[in-house]
């Protein structure tokens, strides 16, 4: 009992000790940032296809453009698209240029893998596009109608691949080398080497073959370039074993192609360097030079013998051809993707930006052509479309919904006007025109709602389907275009306003019957470097995928969809 007593004091007064403390606990709050209380305002609202009135529109898709890696490949971004969106359109790789091989077949494998991928998460595939004059394989087609050369004369052919180098600076012949390493040479036996060679201008290299061990030589001589293909047959006899094969070029400041090499011992018929005529590579050629490169040339570059007088194609030839390409490319792209695609892009951008937006664009004249660009029309005449609407409804399924699609129709010109009439004219011509497209690559601060809504009135007036096909917001201050690391929060809320307003117009103006959908076409602000748009604020996510004001102004637009 004594132990007890004693161990009673000291717990009563830890007790009162703590008593004391928790009654004398002083209020202590703080005020949540207001930055983070927004974004849970933001980060509250459900998924964005969530807030379609289904009932109301049961055929409106809510779509995202993506890249078919980042789709295929399970990324963050594959799953933001299906929990967010219904549709997803590629921006790239269901184009010419990215299917159409060099040798005109089609190459599918991943466009077939990204529309099984779609299928399995039930996210529908919107075909994008298939007549258009940007992302073609325009090497391709420009070689089809190039001109013919009648075989059996002197000038020089020029087809396939070459070994292509240069050198920009002039330094010392060794200075700047392009070498092949070969079995050794035997001693005292002659050795022949043939091939074709042109320079970007008139000029000499030379070329060896040289023990690496000790880097003696035997030199072939010199070679004088023309800036047209030349053969050439120069022979050395070896005075030691030799490993390597070298052309000299530090002489020569510019381009040299050179083709159909052949070294061989005399009298033998085996090649001592393979692949000479590269058509499938460039391996086992590197080189050295502090100012110089070697590649494998451009298709068509190379060396392909003498020809004689050069026939250009008749434009009726010409229209043949191009018509049989079209052909080709949409009757393999659509029967292809008609298991999964039931709606595309038929024709994209046909009308002229300037100066008279009802004719319809042309490369004609055009001098800053890019490698990817190629005009249709230019070939097939105002006709091109009606064909490709007659290809895509031929070879597609029965009720597929074929769109023509382009941009700045909210502009303010005539283009919008141009658009419809020239659907008129492709249905003068027998063709159904199911839908139109109108982009809106808006900019906060220039594109105004009340131009908008003028041209969403005239397009729902065609009674066609409506679709807003590739829509996203850059924000311009003071006629300057704003970056992402510049744009405040007050702005982003005017985007977000502003992204509301043109949703709601379309739900306003076009009649729920001509509803296709709305395509959100960038769902994150843009990589600095990227090439659409770079370093802008264009999202409804930022770059680490967190919603930004402008996901509430989308969703609040979808609200009014009754």
């Amino acid at each position: 009992m004594k132990n007890i007593f004693k161990f009673l004091p000291i717990s009563a007064l830890l007790f009162s000790l703590a008593s004391c403390t928790e009654s004398h606990l002083l209020p202590f709050e703080v005020e949540k940032p207001s930055n983070i209380a927004d974004q849970e305002v933001i980060d509250a609202y459900a998924d964005l296809k969530s807030y379609v009135d289904r009932t109301a529109n049961p055929n409106f898709k809510l779509g995202l453009g993506v890249s078919l890696n980042e789709y295929t490949s399970k990324s963050l971004m594959y799953r933001l698209a299906n929990r967010n969106f219904d549709e997803i359109t590629l921006g790239y790789e269901m184009k010419h240029g990215a299917i159409v091989q060099a040798d005109g077949t089609l190459k599918l494998d991943k466009v077939q893998e990204l529309l099984e991928t779609a299928a399995a998460a039930n996210v529908s595939v919107f075909g994008h596009t298939l007549c258009w004059h940007a992302n073609q394989n325009a090497t391709y087609l420009n070689k089809l109608i190039a001109p013919v050369k009648i075989p059996g004369g002197t000038e020089p052919i020029e087809s396939g691949y070459a070994l292509k180098f240069s050198n920009s600076s002039i330094v010392n012949p060794w200075v700047v080398q392009t070498i092949y390493d070969i079995t050794p040479t035997e001693l005292n036996v002659e050795y022949i080497l043939k091939f074709a060679a042109k320079g970007s201008k008139a000029g000499t290299i030379s070329s060896d073959l040289q023990a690496t061990s000790n880097y003696s030589g035997n030199n072939f001589g010199n070679i004088v370039l023309t800036t047209s293909y030349k053969e050439y047959e120069l022979r050395l006899t070896t005075t030691a074993a030799r490993n390597r094969f070298i052309f000299n070029h530090g002489q020569f400041d510019g381009t040299v192609f050179i083709d159909n090499i052949t070294l061989r011992k005399a009298g033998s018929n085996v090649d001592i360097i393979s692949g000479g005529d590269f058509e499938t590579a460039l391996a086992g050629w590197g080189g050295w030079g502090p100012t110089s490169t070697r590649v494998r040339s451009a298709v068509d570059e190379g060396f392909g013998g003498f020809g004689g007088a050069t026939i250009e194609k008749t434009p009726e030839q010409k229209k043949v051809i191009i018509g049989e390409a079209l052909d080709n490319w949409i009757t393999g792209m659509v029967t292809n993707c008609a298991p999964y695609v039931k709606a595309w892009d038929v024709v994209n951008e046909p009308m002229s930006d300037w100066p008279n937006q009802f004719e319809l664009k042309t490369g004609v004249g055009k001098t800053n052509m890019a490698a990817d660009e190629f005009y249709w029309q230019d070939y097939l005449g105002k006709d091109y479309a009606v064909e490709a609407f007659r290809l895509a409804r031929l070879h597609g399924n029965p009720n597929d919904i074929l769109f023509i699609n382009d941009y700045g129709l909210e502009g303010g010109g005539d283009k919008c006007d141009g658009l419809i009439q020239y659907v008129n004219y492709i249905e003068s011509k027998g063709q159904t025109v199911d839908g139109i497209g109108t982009q809106m690559h808006v900019t906060f601060g220039e594109t105004t709602i009340e131009r908008i809504r003028t041209m969403l009135t005239k397009l729902a007036a065609t009674g066609k389907l409506v679709k807003i096909s590739e829509l996203d917001m850059g924000i311009k201050v003071g006629g300057v275009m704003v970056k992402t690391e510049n744009v405040t929060p007050a702005q982003l809320q005017q985007m977000s306003d502003f992204y509301k307003e043109i949703v709601e117009a379309y739900f306003d103006i076009v009649p729920a019957a001509q509803r296709y959908g709305i395509t959100q076409w960038a769902a994150t602000d843009s990589p600095a470097n990227s090439s659409w748009r770079g370093g802008e604020p264009i999202g409804l996510w930022n770059l680490n995928y967190t919603r930004k004001p402008a996901y509430t102004g989308f969703a609040e637009g979808l609200k009014s969809s009754k």
